[in-house]
């Protein structure tokens, strides 16, 4: 269980199953990891999945944060894979927060990085599909206005 990916791998595995507390110590674990051996383009990738566990764990302001400076720090080194990453879950957090438009934004950005880092098109439907359902809610917000 030393390798980064096994730890990543448990990290999501923990969180799927609602063992969040196990997940967290894990996401920690990796993080460390990745600092010290990792690059800081996989140092990034665990503080998103670390991020992942404080959204499942209702820290909503905490993961955004994060997340804002993963979306910050890979934009500027050009990480296109892992920009839509932190996006499209920052755009998930977004969405719980209840902020369309920042979800919106978000989810679109995922889109445009994903296909930057020729992303499969399995990939690139998922973000699609999630850039329709938030444009949904939009609209339906508007029309109740």
């Amino acid at each position: 269980m030393r390798s980064l990916s096994a730890l990543n791998e448990k990290v999501a595995l923990l969180r799927l199953t609602g063992r969040l507390d196990e997940a967290w110590d894990i996401a920690n674990t990796a993080l460390r990891q990745a600092r010290f051996t990792g690059s800081r383009e996989e140092l990034a990738a665990s503080r998103i999945r670390r991020a992942q566990v404080q959204q499942f764990q209702g820290k909503l302001d905490e993961a955004a944060t994060e997340l804002t400076h993963c979306v910050l720090e890979s934009e500027t080194h050009e990480w296109a894979g892992v920009a839509a990453f932190a996006r499209e879950n920052r755009g998930k957090v977004y969405f719980e927060q209840g902020d369309l438009e920042g979800a919106l934004a978000d989810f679109t950005a995922a889109v445009f990085l994903r296909e930057k880092a020729g992303a499969s098109s399995e990939h690139l439907e998922s973000a699609l599909i999630a850039v329709a359902v938030v444009e949904s809610f939009i609209a339906e917000q508007r029309q109740a206005r």
